[in-house]
């Protein structure tokens, strides 16, 4: 039976959709909400007759972050029939951007390498109007910055600083070797090869503890949230790669632009907001998706689970999985704090778009950067935006307490007049900013996690953008191909 996505919202009452309107520049908009329907207790039993008639679909995908996207955007290519449930008002899950002030505010410190395969073959970058970094950082150490260059894109500032505290000559060669041995392979091979620990790797190539602890643990460890480098070193190979080939940018108008513009590559109307799933059950080998709202969706090829672990975990649980489901969340997750001030662009002590790293030991900062001087798109005119970025949540500290400690801080770098005229904007306190991906890891996780149920996101494979996008679409593949084993019996 084929199921047209407008006669699946004919019969779906939600609280909003999420439509595309194709003017000269595409655009999203959310509709008004519709008036609900009556809503059933997801507690108290209900008689057969106020049991409402469940929608029918193709393929359910529960969540609408990178992953989901991704997943629903492969479905769409083989004009597979999907609804897309997103429990929050917007697409992007970790990936989103707010407006604050006239500023644009992303949730958490987060940069999109360009070098991402899986996202080269999916986003168009010219659209999303990409601002680069500077490839290298400004390390603080001993009182004063000093510059990290890539040495292929920046190679007068890389030559002055070879002779720098942030590591020595030998070093530096050391990291020329790295960029090699990476490029030389595989992403398969450097996402399946024999591991260890990041800091383990880094000290088996040779690599002095000054550069380890001056750079690469601010460096990697803003990029892991995980300042100790105990995770795998699988995936510091992939990201070096992705380095190496590819540079740091922010989308002008925001981290949000990426899942937008994945989202306007599917159906109007296929993307249904404010939308939480209560549960996901299995009977006679049909998924129902039950609503916080009482509203129940029917599957008939199956259910694409695609929310972050700590939500997948508690939706799977149960007999609904088989082994390669682990219900147990790795500890301690990865989170992250990130403080964001506005500042008059005349306060702005540098115009480089460079991020700045805390090579020092010392203090709660780890890295910085002003924002408006990577895109000043991310400011009104006149404005600067500074984003600072802790590891950890430190839940015993206010907001407040955070503000006046970073204030403090940044004044020994940059001088009390620079930091204190700094006006407060925001704290994000992002609990599950990535998985715990510490050796032994799978990297390559088998999406099927049932009979017609499959799950995807960041902690099935890399915890990078890439990885999350590479998920979403082998979950999809994989219950295609199911779908067509299926039928060719």
């Amino acid at each position: 039976m084929t199921i047209t996505t407008h006669s699946l919202i004919s019969t779906f009452t939600p609280h909003h959709t999420f439509n595309h309107h194709h003017h000269h520049r595409r655009h999203h908009q959310l509709k008004p909400p519709l008036k609900p329907r009556a809503q059933l207790s997801l507690t108290t039993p209900q008689p057969p007759t106020s049991q409402p008639t469940p929608t029918t679909t193709g393929v359910i995908v529960i969540g609408a972050g990178l992953s989901g996207l991704a997943a629903a955007v492969r479905l769409h290519a083989d004009n597979i029939p999907f609804l897309l449930l997103e429990a929050t008002d917007a697409v992007g899950g970790r990936v989103r951007t707010d407006t604050v002030d006239g500023f644009l505010l992303d949730r958490g410190f987060q940069i999109f390498i360009t070098g991402y395969p899986e996202a080269r073959k999916l986003l168009d970058y010219k659209t999303l109007d990409l601002q680069k970094f500077y490839s290298g950082a400004k390390v603080y150490y001993g009182g004063r910055f000093h510059t990290v260059a890539d040495p292929l894109r920046h190679f007068s500032d890389a030559i002055q600083s070879l002779t720098n505290p942030i590591g020595s000559v030998f070093d530096k060669s050391l990291i020329a070797l790295t960029r090699v041995r990476v490029l030389t392979q595989s992403d398969e091979q450097l996402l399946s090869r024999e591991e260890t620990s990041t800091v383990s790797l880094l000290k088996r190539i040779g690599f002095s503890d000054s550069i380890v602890d001056r750079f690469f643990r601010p460096f990697f460890g803003g990029i892991f949230f995980d300042r100790e480098l105990e995770t795998t070193s699988r995936l510091f190979d992939f990201i070096f790669k992705c380095l190496a080939l590819g540079d740091n940018t922010l989308p002008a108008k925001g981290i949000s632009a990426i899942p937008e513009q994945l989202a306007a590559k599917l159906p109007s109307n296929s993307i249904i907001l404010n939308s939480p799933v209560a549960s996901v059950d299995n009977l006679d080998s049909i998924y129902t998706v039950t609503l916080k709202n009482g509203e129940v969706l029917r599957s008939e090829y199956g259910v694409i689970v695609a929310v972050e672990e700590p939500e997948a975990v508690k939706l799977l649980a149960g007999e609904l999985t088989m082994n390669n489901f682990c219900s147990e969340i790795k500890q301690p997750v990865r989170s992250t704090v990130c403080i964001y001030f506005s500042a008059e662009r005349s306060q702005v002590p540098v115009d480089d778009p460079v991020l700045f790293i805390n090579g020092s030991g010392r203090g709660i900062v780890n890295n910085m950067f002003f924002a408006t001087n990577v895109a000043p798109s991310y400011g009104p005119p006149g404005k600067a935006l500074v984003s600072v970025s802790l590891i950890g949540l430190y839940e015993d500290e206010s907001d407040e307490d955070l503000r006046v400690r970073i204030v403090e801080e940044l004044s020994s770098w940059f001088g009390p007049d620079v930091a204190g005229s700094w006006t407060y904007l925001k704290t994000y306190r992002v609990r599950f900013a990535q998985p715990n991906q510490c050796p032994p890891t799978d990297l390559r996780k088998n999406p099927k996690v049932g009979n017609g149920l499959y799950a995807c996101g960041d902690y099935r494979t890399s915890a990078t953008f890439d990885g999350a996008l590479v998920s979403g679409r082998e979950a999809a593949e994989a219950l295609l191909k199911d779908r067509s084993l299926v039928r060719a019996s």
